[in-house]
């Protein structure tokens, strides 16, 4: 009897011990789990140290390219293809939609042209080319790479804690994703009204929060058969879509919006919208028409509208506009009297 009850005694001691253990174990896991997020924050996540760690499992020579459009673009095209060469883009398939006789890619990235990082499309002289544009590039080149970008020349994706797009992609969450959706951000004319030759990083570096865009623009999967635009902004019905957190996002029959980002991750995933510019430079946009709607007077008085929605109205904005695209802005005189 004696022998039992020391045997369950001790039997009793090592139960206690155990659930000790396991306690201690899972503290300890807590503890780790916290020091990797702070690691992430203080360092960048290629860092070869913190890879070693956390051995991330970084898929081998995976490939990744952009298809872009560009019109009039000479003085911003540089910016956007050393942005995505330090970001460890493979290559950018840039498709030269400017007038038959009007500028050219060529004089501007011809180094990055000769090392076969920048591909020149002929693409001059067609009106609202973008969706044949990007079907184009998807179906030349959706074999040969992993990933397929498709931005505009004034959209510059953020990653926190990145500085390779490959280690993002390569996440575990996109393993079921066809296609990864980035909202915008747009960043305001920071008051300017004419261009300098300064970087789009330096002259505009406020960004309007109330802007954020629900439509998105995609990061697609290679290889996907079939697959083919029919809208550049909208969610996709037909393949299996996540947003940046890797949350598979199914919208509604009614909707074609994504209105299901978290807004407290919303800050480290995103793309930085250069829409606006300067006042000059606005206007330069909207007289040159856009990639899918063209040359159309509507549509002009829509862009003024987004433009004074997120920038400060004065006088002097009004006349730039009304003397070099002959519209009529009265309702934003009125507006900017009511203020004063």
């Amino acid at each position: 009897m004696l022998i039992y009850l020391a045997y369950k005694n001790n039997n009793n001691i090592l139960i206690k011990i155990k659930k000790i253990i396991y306690i201690y174990c899972f503290i300890f896991f807590l503890f780790i789990i916290k020091i990797k997020n702070i690691i992430e924050k203080k360092i960048n996540i290629n860092n070869s140290l913190y890879k070693k760690i956390f051995k991330l499992n970084i898929k081998k020579n995976v490939k990744v390219c952009i298809c872009t459009l560009g019109k009039k673009e000479n003085n911003y095209i540089r910016e956007f293809v050393e942005y995505y060469k330090k970001l460890k883009v493979d290559k950018i398939f840039l498709y030269d939609n400017n007038e038959l006789n009007g500028e050219n890619f060529n004089t501007i990235l011809y180094d990055y042209i000769n090392i076969n990082f920048v591909e020149i499309i002929n693409y001059r002289g067609k009106i609202s080319p973008q969706l044949n544009i990007f079907n184009d590039c998807y179906k030349k080149n959706n074999r040969a790479y992993d990933w397929l970008i498709f931005y505009d020349i004034d959209e510059f994706i953020h990653l926190k804690n990145y500085s390779n797009i490959k280690y993002f992609l390569n996440e575990k969450k996109f393993k079921k994703c066809n296609l990864i959706y980035l909202n915008c951000i747009r960043h305001t004319d920071n008051d300017l009204l004419y261009y300098d030759n300064r970087t789009l990083k330096d002259r505009f570096p406020k960004i309007n929060w109330k802007s954020k865009m629900y439509t998105v623009k995609s990061i697609i999967r290679g290889n996907l058969k079939g697959f083919k635009f029919k809208t550049t902004h909208w969610l996709n019905r037909n393949l299996i879509g996540c947003n940046f957190l890797g949350k598979i996002i199914k919208p509604s029959k009614k909707t074609k919006i994504e209105k299901d980002f978290n807004k407290s991750f919303y800050k480290l995933y995103y793309i930085d919208h250069y829409s606006f510019k300067s006042t000059e430079e606005y206007i330069n946009k909207i007289i040159k028409g856009d990639g899918i709607y063209g040359f159309n007077k509507k549509n002009q008085y829509r862009k003024i509208k987004l433009y004074f929605k997120y920038n400060k109205i004065t006088k002097e904005k009004i006349y730039l506009i009304e003397n070099k695209t002959g519209l009529n802005l009265t309702k934003y005189k009125l507006e900017l009297n009511k203020k004063y």
